[in-house]
């Protein structure tokens, strides 16, 4: 059996773990609000028309903040179109994803679901067909307290306080030719930074986030982040991160080591920023929004006819097996480990749409294998990020090269003194023996819980007849000598929370 071990130690830490790496993504395409969140004839809707039973699952994932409205989505929203009478709303066109859009659930309908949800709204704006006059609008509806118009709309409308949305993105993936009101850098840029000042010229203290490139392999990735964040850079606080990954031509090997890409990733938009800032003479240092991440299988996304111009039509409804989760945990080792950079984070989406928590109309909710990674690292990963350098043996990858076998990160939360490890063993076929030196802590630590996601079967999956097929087990881990020792099942991924000996 292989073995891989690494140090920790509590004077060696990256950063603070923030609560917003647990973000997730609440698009209106799709199932993901209608007969999502929203289903006002459902068993479980409150007096709002929220299904319950999503409500107490996105509860329970531990989710900390939630982008909206969009997305792809957003870059053709008019978001006078969701406020004020539902039977006065307009029906529209949703050029994205070619469906229509009622317009049943807006802002103040989303506010209130976000309200029950315990989470912090973070409000993508409308850049692609609109510009700095609606960006104010939306603005002073959300967040001025009284006597203006678009205030005292808002409190007609029933919320008398303003929502208080500290956290806004600049438009959604303007650097792709598919979006609506597709930008050159410049355009975009310019257009960024005019929103920025005008927006902080109301609220000095707002955190915004730049567009960056929709992914890596984009041809003008790094050049587009560059060129905006000179336009941009004394104005946002962010730039955005999109990355999804999935097997290629059955290449699981390669997948399962889909973390190496989201660090290069990372890395190279750090390296970005700093140049300008370093060029701009800036002490300022920029951090990373990663606010669109997850497993999607894009190449089997298809619009069909049959999907085309409906309501909330059901599409890239993935059903997500053990590898799926294996990866979705090992990336969110790799957030963890940029915790000095990344202090925001959203998975996509948060129902039905590639997503953690599936429904039927009419019916269940339940977890897929994804839900289960993300909601115990949320739960567990308190205090600081503690640096990790696994020692492992490595496998060759046909995208990566030779990457690690095992692969780790650590927390540590000085108030109550738990440790948490979490990691992932990338082989298909062989289990690998993890030791973790934990001499650096002094005081003996004992094994409070530990959980592990892995099968037998690494296609195995849940569906509404079987909601539990795979589910977190507890897995035998103990501390002997100032050591842990845990034997990491192939492609799994494991948390491990040690706290102080009694």
């Amino acid at each position: 059996m292989p073995n891989a071990s690494f140090h920790l130690d509590p004077a060696f830490t990256i950063a603070p773990v923030s609560r917003r790496t647990f973000g997730s993504f609440v698009e209106h395409m799709g199932r993901c609000v209608y007969t999502g969140i929203y289903e006002p004839t459902h068993a479980t809707a409150d007096a709002d028309g929220f299904r319950q039973d999503v409500l107490a699952l996105t509860r329970e994932l531990g989710v900390s903040t939630v982008r909206y409205p969009g997305g792809n989505f957003v870059s053709g929203y008019r978001w006078e179109d969701g406020i004020g009478p539902v039977t006065d709303r307009p029906v529209r066109r949703d050029l994205a994803w070619h469906s229509l859009e009622t317009n049943e659930v807006g802002i103040d309908e989303f506010m209130r679901w976000a309200g029950k949800a315990g989470v912090e709204v973070m409000y993508a704006l409308n850049l692609g067909t609109r510009g700095v006059a609606e960006a104010l609008d939306v603005q002073e509806y959300l967040n001025h307290p009284d006597r203006t118009r678009l205030a005292e709309l808002r409190r007609t409308n029933g919320a008398d306080k303003p929502y208080g949305i500290s956290m806004f993105c600049l438009g959604n993936e303007l650097d792709g030719p598919w979006q609506t009101g597709h930008k050159t850098a410049y355009e975009y840029g310019r257009l960024a930074a005019e929103t920025a000042r005008a927006m902080r010229a109301a609220e000095p203290d707002l955190e915004l986030v730049a567009c960056g490139s929709s992914s890596s392999s984009m041809p003008t990735f790094a050049a587009w982040e560059s060129e905006v964040l000179e336009l941009t850079y004394d104005q946002v606080d962010y730039i955005s991160a999109h990355a999804y990954y999935e097997p290629i031509d059955g290449d699981i090997g390669s997948f399962l080591a889909s973390a190496v890409d989201m660090d290069h990733f990372v890395n190279s938009v750090v390296a970005t920023a700093d140049s300008v800032g370093a060029k701009l003479k800036s002490k300022k240092r920029l951090k990373i929004s990663f606010d669109e991440w997850n497993v999607w299988y894009l190449t089997r996304f298809q619009a069909t006819r049959e999907t085309e111009w409906q309501v909330a039509p059901p599409v890239i409804e993935d059903s997500y097996n053990v590898t799926d989760a294996v990866v979705v945990g090992s990336l969110l080792i790799s957030l963890l480990r940029h915790s000095d950079r990344v202090t925001a984070a959203c998975q996509a989406q948060l129902v039905n749409v590639i997503a953690p928590i599936r429904t039927e109309p009419g019916g269940p909710a339940w977890r897929q294998t994804i839900f289960h990674p993300f909601a115990i690292t949320s739960r567990l990963a308190k205090g600081s990020v503690l640096r990790v350098e696994p020692d492992s043996p490595s496998y060759p990858t046909a995208r990566y090269g030779d990457v690690p076998v095992v692969d780790a990160v650590a927390t540590h939360d000085p108030e109550s003194g738990d440790v948490t490890v979490f990691v992932v063993n990338r082989s298909q076929d062989s289990a690998t023996t993890l030791a973790v030196s934990l001499a650096g802590f002094g005081g003996a630590l004992r094994v409070a819980e530990s959980w592990t996601v892995h099968d037998d079967d690494p296609d195995a999956t849940n569906t509404a007849a079987d909601p539990d097929r795979v589910t977190p087990r507890p897995v035998p881990a103990e501390v002997t000598g100032g050591e842990l020792r845990v034997s990491l099942a192939p492609v799994s991924w494991t948390a491990i929370r040690l706290t102080p000996a009694e």
